[in-house]
């Protein structure tokens, strides 16, 4: 396998595991938190719902920022 064939798996890679955390930690911290207030509060599923629409967000937002980080990774690739 060539040197330029195994930066590109490497990126693929860490990409799909960057990617991958940055949606299911927000998604799960924050709806465990929802669920667990509202336990407390007696609003179910108000707060569930809440915290999954902000971590949505907050994932949606940083994914964005990622992709274009490793957006000029692969062209940096390309260009060597």
């Amino acid at each position: 396998m060539a040197k330029k064939d195994r930066a590109y798996i490497m990126l693929g890679l860490r990409i799909i595991g960057d990617f991958g955390a940055t949606i299911a930690i927000p998604v799960v911290f924050l709806s465990y938190i929802g669920k667990r207030l509202d336990g407390q509060f007696d609003t179910s599923p108000w707060l569930t719902i809440m915290g999954f629409v902000i971590a949505a967000a907050v994932s949606g937002a940083t994914i964005y920022r990622k992709a274009k980080r490793y957006g000029k990774e692969y062209q940096d690739l390309n260009d060597v």
